[in-house]
């Protein structure tokens, strides 16, 4: 949502990477589970709104060759493998294509990946909207991308929403009540708010809520705030909290979920097909 908001305001070409690869080598999972899995994700973030005449899907299995493929090789040859394990932990008792995958997150990066759309425009800097984990990526690659001729990306790095049970919880696959999925239905949503989220106080609302993620208004947001911290606003009750979050998330979730299912798989076809974007820049 946020990326869409910075493609809107600056009118400019998107590129997403969707690492079909990392979850087959991490998560174990067979290359075809994976590439599945990425067009299903393909699907939710063609849902958020994005213009397919600015924007170029990709997955690595389907996309890793010729110029990107090339970079990856200049990529890695100015990485060490004493600097992977410093970076990432990477032993020699991992797999090999953990050692590997390091400059395929780099190299979309750089422009010259991309011929058929940045042929001519290799001096274009990259602004990556990421979460903080890809945070070692991204500082290597700024590193190595001068010593390859090609300009450093910059970043815009968001912190991780908080478990429902408050900071001291952890999101969890095994624990559906530790989040909200684009999937929950409105009682689910109620559900979980309702009995799992946490409440145990504090000098605002915003400290134990998604409000603070999901609600633009900032002056409603203030209003609640300044509410909370006076004692006047609780966490339950019919004017409390965790009733304007349910709101706030049911409204939502029900937007992505009936986008989500307008988007066909010709549509996710399109957005991934290699082609020129010949409007991008204007």
């Amino acid at each position: 949502m946020f990326t869409k908001y910075l493609q809107d305001a600056f009118k400019v070409p998107l590129v997403i990477q969707l690492t079909d690869d990392e979850k087959s080598i991490w998560k174990k999972l067979p290359v075809e589970e994976a590439k599945r899995l990425a067009r299903e994700n393909a699907k939710d973030i063609i849902a958020c709104g994005f213009d397919i005449s600015r924007t170029f899907i990709f997955s690595d299995f389907g996309c890793v060759g010729g110029p990107f493929y090339e970079n990856m090789i200049k990529f890695s040859s100015n990485i060490t493998g004493n600097q992977l394990r410093g970076i990432f932990g990477i032993t020699l008792e991992d797999p090999a294509a953990k050692i590997s995958f390091p400059a395929t997150q780099a190299v979309p990066s750089f422009p010259s990946s991309f011929p058929h759309l940045f042929t001519g425009k290799d001096n274009l800097r990259c602004l990556i909207p990421c979460a903080i984990d890809q945070d070692p990526y991204f500082r290597m690659t700024r590193d190595v991308a001068p010593k390859i001729g090609y300009q450093k990306p910059a970043l815009i790095e968001s912190s991780f929403f908080p478990a429902l049970q408050g900071d001291t919880g952890k999101m969890s696959a095994s624990d559906p009540n530790s989040a909200i999925y684009v999937t929950d239905s409105a009682d689910d949503i109620k559900y979980k708010i309702e009995r799992h989220a946490f409440s145990g106080g504090g000098k605002s609302g915003k400290e134990h809520s998604y409000l603070q993620f999901f609600l633009d208004d900032d002056t409603e947001l203030e209003y609640i705030e300044k509410e909370y911290g006076s004692g006047r606003m609780l966490s339950g009750g019919t004017r409390g909290i965790k009733t304007r979050i349910i709101e706030v998330l049911t409204e939502l979730v029900e937007k992505h979920c009936k986008a989500r299912a307008a988007v066909t798989e010709a549509m996710v076809d399109a957005f991934m097909a290699v082609r020129p974007l010949p409007k991008m820049f204007d």
